[in-house]
């Protein structure tokens, strides 16, 4: 999900020479300049706007990732009940696993999706600055469900230079969410004494013992890195793990460097400490997604850090307990320094604006109906049907319930035909364009909580007891990165290489004070290449986030 796309292959000047050109051009495609449809078929009933299930409506979908590919729509359960009760179709555009090569022909040859489905990079503002977007605002007032489950605060985060709102986001929230934090493989935890796991130097005692009696375990599993990121935070109180794989650390009202910041200094050189004793995976800055998994599954670990273990870990669970009853998973309080306040150590993050965007462009003869569909999406009924498909099978009926008015109440076939039922999430977590997370966590969650224990969704159960409640709210420091052509853009390029390198040396570092040399020569290396004006330019993004935030 997090995949970082490529930047576009073809130059700055044939690119901008494209936009100009397609600026002009698709600026009629909608009706008016502000890319509002002036009549046709699907345009607003009596005024009121339009309505779904009264006229067809369909639209063209691009999903801008070199991974993903739309499920056919109308094959699930899900999306046929739409199909044929809201009479809408969703034809997809496939980038055909070359993204940003499918970006550039689509601006080039002027044949532009009717919707995007895109991160909130470089890409978009390109799209934006080209006059290429459908301006969202006056639908926003117009439909109820995006302006009261996105919210204002985050729908000032999404506004851009020029004051209008182009973007719908995915995954939004106003709760604290998140997955980051720590598993521990429970047999091998129980056989060993259970012993106090609470702090860096009880981890490292504990990762001592595993290596000692179980050889063909890895002590420390930390992904593919995520994991190093989740140790930083034991060492500060709220330094999440977005500081250190963003490279800045607040400092005031300014943002300075990681590689001064005590913080990232002091766990570096626990990191190296770990893993020149052989309890960190080895392999932990090389292997695949698919390594790790494998080992989570198999119980090869003692302790599985990273920014969403519960993917794997819950999976894990299942499969260790139907091999053997003693076995299990189970997640634990985020590890802390000692002398710090655990209570204040925020391992992992949860953002306001979600995951990634989608955006209407003014290629789409009826945007207001695009937008209709999707505010419904966003609303109650939509939200059940796309996670759970459609009523009288998984769900029948709403309740009031955990401060939600229209959850669903879940049928037994939710906890009886649970194979048939994810599969069908399977398919329609790829069409989960504007995930809201309060109404479905809420749903989920308080149905969970009517289960007994040992029934109740193994990640669930610790997302509400542990990860929901030490995650940090990282909703200001969005969207600071420049364009990547800019001079400060290319400077945060040669910042990321530069402490990508520094990070592998220190691991592999022979001393602690070996690990501090490669930091300080690190400093050096980025202040040569911009690094200073790099954090003055992130610094004033992070002041207007505050300020958006605020309703300044």
């Amino acid at each position: 999900m997090r995949n970082k796309m490529k930047f576009l292959t073809l130059s700055l000047v044939a690119l901008l020479m494209a936009f100009s050109v397609l600026s002009g051009c698709s600026k009629g495609s909608s009706g008016d300049n502000e890319g509002n449809d002036k009549g046709g078929s699907n345009s607003g009933t009596k005024g009121e706007g339009f309505v779904l299930g009264e006229d067809e409506l369909e639209y063209t979908m691009y999903g801008h990732y070199d991974w993903y590919t739309m499920p056919t729509w109308g094959e699930d359960l899900a999306t046929k009940w739409i199909k044929e009760n809201k009479k809408v179709n969703v034809k997809a555009v496939s980038s055909g696993g070359n993204a940003a090569q499918k970006f550039n022909t689509m601006i080039v040859g002027n044949d532009l999706p009717d919707v995007m489905w895109l991160d909130r990079n470089a890409d978009l503002d390109r799209l934006r600055e080209a006059d290429m977007l459908v301006p969202l605002d006056e639908y926003i007032d117009k439909y109820p469900n995006i302006k009261e489950w996105v919210g204002e605060s985050t729908l000032n985060m999404l506004r851009a230079e020029d004051g209008h709102i182009y973007a719908i986001p995915n995954w939004y929230t106003t709760q604290p969410n998140g997955n980051t934090g720590y598993v521990v493989n429970d047999k091998i935890y129980k056989e060993l004494g259970s012993p106090k796991l609470e702090t860096t130097d009880d981890l490292y005692a504990f990762l001592k013992q595993v290596k000692e009696k179980y050889p063909d375990v890895v002590p420390f599993e930390a992904g593919q890195g995520g994991g190093l990121d989740v140790l930083y935070s034991a060492f500060g109180e709220e330094h999440p793990n977005l500081f250190m794989s963003n490279h800045f650390v607040p400092d005031g009202d300014k943002l300075s460097s990681i590689f001064t910041d005590p913080v990232f200094r002091e766990a570096m050189v626990y990191m190296n400490k770990l893993y020149s004793e052989r309890l960190i995976s080895q392999d932990t800055l090389t292997q695949t997604a698919e390594q790790v998994k494998e080992k989570i599954v198999s119980g090869k670990f003692a302790v599985f850090a990273d920014s969403s273990p519960t993917e794997n870990a819950n999976l894990a669970d299942t499969t260790l307990k139907a091999e053997d009853p003693d076995a299990g998973l189970k997640m634990i309080w985020p590890i802390h320094k000692e002398g710090l306040n655990k209570e204040k150590i925020t391992p992992g993050t949860w953002n306001q604006l979600g995951w990634n965007v989608s955006v209407i462009t003014k290629a789409a003869k009826n945007p207001e109906a695009i937008f209709a569909f999707y505010d419904w999406m966003v609303g109650p009924e939509g939200q059940r049907t796309i996670f759970w498909g459609p009523e009288g099978l998984y769900w029948e009926g709403t309740q009031s319930i955990n401060g939600i008015e229209e959850a669903p109440v879940f049928t037994e076939k939710y906890t009886t035909d649970v194979e048939n039922r994810d599969k069908l999430m399977n398919v329609t977590n790829s069409l989960q364009w504007v995930g809201n997370v309060v109404y479905i966590d809420k749903s989920k969650t308080a149905y969970e909580m009517t289960l007994p224990e040992d029934q109740q969704n193994w990640a669930t159960k610790y997302q509400t007891s542990i990860t929901w409640k030490t995650q940090a709210n990282s909703t200001e420091f969005s969207n600071l990165s420049p364009l990547p052509e800019t001079e400060e853009g290319m400077a945060e390029q040669r910042v990321n290489e530069i402490y990508d390198e520094a990070r592998a040396k220190a691991l592999h570092a022979k001393s602690e004070a070996d690990v501090l040399k490669i930091l300080d020569q690190a400093e050096k290396d980025a202040q040569a290449v911009g690094y200073g004006k790099l954090l003055e330019y992130k610094t004033k993004k992070w002041q207007d986030n505050k300020a958006k935030i605020a309703g300044n």
